[in-house]
């Protein structure tokens, strides 16, 4: 039995830095988007090695995770999959858009089975695009609590390191301090990202970790200050990203935070008793100490914020005001019309680049290529159709379902933690496409690891057998 234990702790304590691996792998190489194949390579790679030594892990989330995830996570995997079906030329050429397909065979005199992809090659790459989350969910699943609460603030300490790399991004106007110099623009903070509007993210995502999850227990004595001092620092960075997105969506995990805060200060105090008002007015301004120090640290925050980079913050806010000629409004009005073209099958994952040629109107053509349509829900209804839709729809009744049951759970501030990510990013895919760069995908997942396990945790603490590690 002691030998069964020993074996069981190994594995978690294993999966727990496999876990930590992925993220560390994701964060570092998985920045550049699809343009950068080398690169998710590398990542994608990585999670495959971490899977192939936890395949334990691996079929027991298939077995203890709630039904509806695992229903969601197969169907995103099948749906890609599906394109990439050889169908006979009696069925594929009946399917919506397929006409230059089908004229394009012609010319080479070709007329037997193909794919209901209109891109083959890119659907694949987009099914293997999946590797990682189903690796960072399926291995966190199987860690244990504590230690995913230790991997929350690895992230945390991705998103200082990002902050550190993109220094001299911001203070040089070389271009080339850019990992990824193809986007060219000084001054702006990109750390380990191609895109600003994913670094920008991606400090949403830790700031929403570093607002929310308990200190460890080595660092309680400096709680408060670490934690504020953290949370400045990445709010800083939102910042110098100059990215409009990232600093609205910001606001989710402050607000939380500051419900947190408030919650606490109104929950019953047991020193309040009859016979001992004047102990129950010093426990009350013990309560309210902590609330006026952060209030009191907040402010100094925001102010050494406008202090340090005076100039950056009006540049960001200035930002908002010159979106009158967005040249995304014009993206979106041709990618409509391709959604309608190939509705409501869709072209296949991952075809959005190729099909977009063809629909794109000469009057909103520009010397620059869309390659995004900048709206991932516009974007899935291209590839993917009604279908893809569906699933979207699906997610999103699953986030909200999970972050409803939270709210008895003894962990819900960690698992609302999770929540605001998957928010953020739900939030950022109406004018960018998050989801499209490994990085975005591995945290994303780990968001969602943290919503599903600290969801189920009563209050007392105790877990339900579906979700027991």
């Amino acid at each position: 039995m002691s030998d069964l234990s020993t074996k069981a702790l190994s594995d978690r304590r294993g999966a727990f830095v496999a876990l930590l691996a992925i993220l560390v792998v994701a964060v570092a190489f998985g920045g550049g988007g699809s343009k950068y194949g080398m690169a998710n390579l590398i990542v994608v790679l990585s999670a495959l090695i971490a899977l192939s030594f936890h395949r334990s892990a691996f079929f027991g989330f298939w077995k203890s995770s709630p039904w509806f995830l695992r229903a969601l996570t197969a169907l995103s995997i099948l749906l890609p999959a599906a394109f990439l079906i050889p169908l006979p030329p009696s069925l594929w050429v009946t399917l919506p858009g397929r006409e230059m397909v089908e004229r394009s065979y012609e010319l080479i005199g070709y007329d037997g089975w193909a794919t209901a992809s209109v891109d083959p090659v890119r659907t694949l790459l987009a099914l293997t695009a999946l590797i990682t989350p189903l690796a960072i969910l399926t291995i966190g699943w199987s860690v244990s609590r504590d230690r995913l609460l230790f991997a929350g603030w690895a992230v945390v300490a991705l998103g200082l390191v990002n902050f550190v790399i993109g220094i001299p991004q911001v203070l040089s106007q070389d271009p080339t301090a850019s990992l990824y110099p193809e986007n060219p623009m000084p001054g702006v903070l990109f750390g380990t990202f191609a895109n600003r509007n994913s670094t920008g993210l991606f400090l949403v995502a830790a700031l929403s970790l570093a607002a929310l999850l308990p200190v460890p227990p080595r660092a309680q004595r400096f709680s408060l200050p670490l934690r504020i001092v953290t949370c400045a620092l990445l709010l800083l960075a939102v910042v110098l990203t100059r990215s409009r997105t990232a600093l609205v969506l910001a606001l989710v995990p402050l607000g939380i935070a500051g419900l947190q805060v408030v919650l606490a200060q109104l929950r019953p105090s047991g020193n309040r008793r009859i016979g001992r008002d004047e102990v129950g007015r010093t426990a009350g301004a013990r309560g309210a100490l902590p609330v006026i120090i952060t209030a009191g640290i907040v402010v100094l925050a925001l102010a050494s914020v406008l202090a340090l980079a005076p100039g950056r913050v009006s540049e960001t806010l200035d930002r908002f005001a010159a979106s009158e000629d967005d040249p995304r409004v014009y993206i979106w009005d041709d990618a409509t019309y391709s959604a309608q073209r190939f509705w409501p099958v869709g072209a296949g994952t991952g075809t959005f680049d190729d099909v977009f040629q063809i629909d794109e109107s000469l009057e909103n053509m520009t010397m620059r290529r869309a390659g995004r349509a900048h709206n991932d829900y516009i974007e899935v209804a291209i590839e993917t159709g009604a279908p893809g839709l569906a699933l979207i729809a699906g997610w999103l009744i699953l986030l909200l379902w999970l972050s409803w049951r939270a709210r008895s759970a003894h962990g819900r501030w960690i698992a609302w933690s999770g929540a605001a990510i998957l928010l953020a990013i739900a939030l950022q895919s109406i004018t960018d496409y998050p989801l499209r760069n490994q990085s975005l995908l591995a945290v994303g997942s780990f968001a969602l690891v943290l919503l599903g396990r600290f969801s189920h945790e009563t209050k007392r603490g105790s877990i339900t057998p579906e979700t027991r590690p």
